[in-house]
């Protein structure tokens, strides 16, 4: 077992760190935070923890379990929590900023070469070849989720009928949600064993050693619990809101594209219970089905770019965002890149916001009574639900992509392009980014060679 590091060979203190090496570290982060929430809570675990010692692993933890419990992206409200810790709510909002930022204009880029370029042969081979790979990714996801929430027969009920309500009722995600939670609730009270949830699955492995801020260290000045300060950022988070959400209802009224765009995307950062695949259906059923910004088809590319792009997988909203004010062009057929930049950003400011205002309020009321948080029994019940909604995308998303509109049968190809991976991902242990460039390799190919002309 390797020994801890002396004190005298410690970097200063979180008082004496640096702001400029702590912004060199969060901009690092934002371009290299691959691989989902799990990898990336994993790769903050190792440089703050193992490598650079700058808190223990009880503090870890602790802000981890609560950003678990909040709607929204955990890693990105992880890191936003950590930087708050260090550095006040200075440190908070660079830390959550430099974690999207770098996939934000990755991903406006992405989508208008996705538009402008996307019928050229080797481009559209990359996202023929991807598409069956995102939906085996899917699968996978459920799969995942499912193996860390399903522990008993009362959730596998809820799950079982949160898929039917949304696969043969075809019920609003919202409604789902609050019928899972209310289930939650009650079973909670009765068979109390049975919604006791586990965070066992987050848990990183042991740090050892002391650590810059460390167990017994006091909680720092400005992370005291101060109701005068939440009512400050209270007041400062809604008028964030309300400003940009009543000039979109000035300019274009409330029935307006990207008014309804803000709206949305703002329920939408409210309903992230359990990540980012548990709000997919949601914004499925209204980007997709609601509003028509994008098709089906453009969706799942969508999601294949925000699994190959670092950042929160939420980001696939820029995607949805980016492709509904183009094809809109509501500034005008001669400002379809205008538009789609203008909802692309409107819609990262008002799912994101949220997130911010969840940890710099919360994360003082958590550091008061540090210790161990329990996700509650209505919350097991929405991870439950979530479970039986991502198998629905599944299915959605895998016949529109081996049955597609434009051909007779079953598009074989695509098929057994899907079967390869889940073979990888499921049996070899792959991941998902290198499962996502095998097919993009794949897609290369086929598109050099002519085969889908």
């Amino acid at each position: 077992m390797a020994t801890a590091p002396s004190s005298e060979t410690l970097p200063p203190g979180p008082s004496d760190l640096s702001r400029r090496e702590a912004f060199r570290f969060w901009l690092k982060l934002g371009f290299i935070s691959f691989g989902g929430p799990a990898g990336q809570i994993a790769l903050m675990h190792d440089e703050l923890v193992s490598r650079r010692r700058w808190l223990s692993e009880r503090r870890f933890l602790h802000a981890l379990n609560y950003c678990m419990l909040l709607p929204g992206p955990e890693a990105q409200q992880l890191a936003t929590y950590l930087g708050w810790l260090l550095h006040r709510s200075w440190g908070g909002v660079v830390a959550g900023l430099l974690f999207i930022l770098p996939s934000l204009g990755l991903l406006i880029l992405l989508a208008w070469v996705y538009l402008v370029y996307g019928d050229v042969p080797l481009i559209a081979g990359v996202f023929y070849a991807i598409k069956p790979v995102v939906v085996v990714v899917v699968v996978q996801a459920a799969w995942r989720i499912g193996g860390r929430v399903l522990h008993n027969r009362w959730l596998w009920a809820i799950a079982l009928a949160a898929f039917a309500a949304i696969f043969a009722l075809q019920l609003p995600f919202p409604l789902i949600v609050l019928a899972a939670a209310l289930a939650g609730t009650v079973g909670g009270r009765l068979l109390p064993s049975a919604f006791s949830p586990s965070t066992a699955a987050h848990a990183p492995s042991d740090g050892g050693g002391d650590a810059l801020l460390n167990d017994h260290s006091p909680i720092p000045e400005h992370a005291r619990f101060s109701s005068w300060c939440l009512a400050k950022l209270l007041l400062i988070g809604a008028a964030l809101w309300v400003l940009p959400m009543g000039l979109l209802t000035l300019w274009q009224g409330w029935h307006g594209p990207l008014t309804q765009m803000a709206w949305f995307f703002t329920k939408a950062a409210l309903l992230t219970f359990g990540g980012a695949y548990a709000v997919l259906p949601y914004v499925y059923q209204g980007a997709v089905l609601q509003y028509g910004w994008l098709s089906p088809l453009q969706m799942i590319d969508g999601l294949a770019l925000g699994e190959s792009t670092p950042g929160p997988l939420i980001m696939v909203v820029v995607f949805v965002a980016f492709l509904g004010g183009y094809q809109g062009a509501f500034l005008g057929a001669d400002q379809a890149l205008a538009a789609g930049m203008l909802a692309a950003l409107l819609v990262c400011w008002f799912t994101f916001l949220p997130s911010f205002l969840f940890v710099l309020g919360g994360a003082p009321l958590i550091e008061a009574t540090r210790g161990e948080l329990r996700l509650t029994a209505a919350l097991t019940g929405v991870s439950a639900a979530v479970v039986g909604v991502i198998v629905n995308l599944a299915l959605f998303f895998g016949w529109h992509v081996v049955m597609p509109a434009e051909t007779a049968g079953p598009d074989w190809l695509a098929l057994g392009i899907g079967l390869i991976a889940a073979g990888l991902l499921f049996g070899r242990g792959w991941t998902v980014l290198q499962t996502l460039l095998l097919g993009a390799a794949a897609g290369l190919l086929l598109g050099v060679s002519g085969l889908l002309s």
